[in-house]
């Protein structure tokens, strides 16, 4: 997973039951408005990366790409996960967002350095 604050928000999601996992049941959440969230594996192929980039974009919900998105629920096959509390949703953006901020500064960090 991308960062431990990010994994364990996704996975505390899950325990509270406010996640779903697989392609049926997000895409249907997703169609319904009770998505609040679409998290989708980073390995995922470009066909399902764009289906659901067009969805999301078109139900005005937010898409979050992650690392081992799976993983962090404890099932590591699934590449598709749906938060559908708002509270959670914000959370785990929090998280995706403070993780690239962090990546962001190391590698203006390490390109200070190899300027050098």
């Amino acid at each position: 997973m991308q960062g431990q604050k990010l994994s364990n928000a996704i996975g505390l999601a899950m325990k509270a039951g406010k996640c779903q996992s697989g392609d049926f049941s997000v895409e249907k959440l997703v169609r319904a408005g009770n998505a609040k969230l679409v998290i989708l594996d980073s390995e995922a192929s470009q066909a399902t990366k764009e289906r659901y980039r067009r969805l999301c974009e078109r139900m005005q919900t937010p898409l979050l790409l992650a690392e081992q998105a799976g993983q962090a629920i404890g099932k590591p096959e699934r590449i598709v996960l749906a938060i559908t509390d708002p509270g959670f949703s914000a959370m785990i953006q929090n998280a995706a967002a403070e993780l690239a901020a962090k990546r962001n500064a190391a590698t203006e960090l390490t390109a200070a350095f190899e300027d050098k």
